[in-house]
């Protein structure tokens, strides 16, 4: 190369230069209908082909008991969003519908009687987020309770072909660290005290959730354990045929870093992983999420047909979405 500046500035970059990131992706878990139009308008950006809104978000934070017809009401208003997200944006809008745990919810044998209903709407692509929590907004809900509302949903699940989505409790849910406090607007005091172990709490509650995938019969390939940490990967990945997935949104909440998903890829391949961002209203969020995750998994050296599985193919095969 012909130099023609006054100073050095080095040779151009060669074979080492890095190829275009033109991954796609898809998130099988937001709560879509609590994120800005710009939000969404970012996944059109950054390669998102396909998102699954929440239908049961507790975006909303409840302040008093949660009645059945408080939830029906948000399924409904998630499926009459997605109709309008999908005409106004090039990614496609999904559901997931589910009565989630995250706070004791009256009349709950009302949402199961007409659950099925629901699971025939074509936006409908899985049942959930739902799973056993140990601490709870407000209300709180009992493991004897949760047990028969979470298996019954493992047994809708079965009887109709979706997938499930189950919520695994979050190590710092009821004791955010003080430096964190303001990236999330439900206080401290919200949350009620834990059933569970707090130091064994994830653990534990997969634990009981993959019984109840046992009795009702459910096979494992149809179940995604959802809101992944390291302590529960041999758990997931080395007992059963679940797939485990890493919500990558708040890593401040969460616990881990993509420098962990790349050990997990990398001892127990790709092939029952997935990223989901979990983004939600109520905190500090990062749209970009996904497409960030996908770079910095290409930047630890990642195999790009990996992300790809983890991103794409995965969810698009257990979703059911096609080509």
């Amino acid at each position: 190369m012909r130099r023609i500046t006054n100073r050095p500035i080095g040779d151009a970059p060669s074979d080492d230069a890095p190829e275009p990131l033109d991954i796609l992706w898809i998130d099988v878990h937001q709560h879509t209908q609590s994120l800005t139009w710009n939000d969404r308008e970012s996944f059109d950006l950054s390669g998102g082909q396909a998102a699954v809104m929440i239908a049961a978000g507790y975006y909303w934070a409840p302040y008093r008991p949660v009645s059945a017809d408080d939830v029906r009401f948000l399924w409904d208003d998630a499926l009459r969003r997605a109709a309008c997200f999908d005409h106004r944006h090039f990614y496609d809008q999904y559901v997931a519908v589910g009565v989630h745990t995250w706070a004791g919810v009256e009349g709950s044998e009302e949402l199961l009687a007409v659950l099925p209903d629901y699971c025939e709407d074509d936006r409908v692509v899985a049942i959930g987020e739902t799973g056993i929590e140990s601490t709870h907004h407000t209300s709180r809900w009992g493991l004897d309770d949760q047990r028969t509302v979470v298996g019954e949903q493992f047994h809708i699940a079965r009887e109709t072909g979706l997938p499930v989505l189950v919520h695994t409790p979050g190590s710092s849910k009821g004791g955010l660290p003080a430096q964190y406090s303001h990236s999330y607007e439900e206080a401290n005091e919200s949350f009620t005290e834990p059933l569970l172990d707090p130091e064994t709490a994830k653990t534990d509650a997969v634990e009981i959730d993959l019984e109840l995938v046992d009795e009702a019969g459910l096979r494992d390939e149809r179940v995604v354990i959802d809101h992944a940490s390291p302590e529960i990967v041999p758990l997931v990945l080395e007992t059963t045929d679940c797939y485990l997935s890493f919500s990558v949104s708040a890593p401040w909440l969460r616990g881990f870093d993509p420098a962990d998903v790349a050990e997990v890829i990398e001892e127990y391949g790709a092939d029952r992983i997935m990223l989901d961002t979990d983004l939600i209203g109520a905190m500090q969020h990062d749209a970009f999420a996904m497409k960030r995750t996908i770079m910095d998994l290409c930047r630890l050296g990642v195999d790009r047909e990996e992300i790809r599985t983890i991103v794409y193919e995965n969810p698009r095969r257990v979703l059911g979405l096609g080509d």
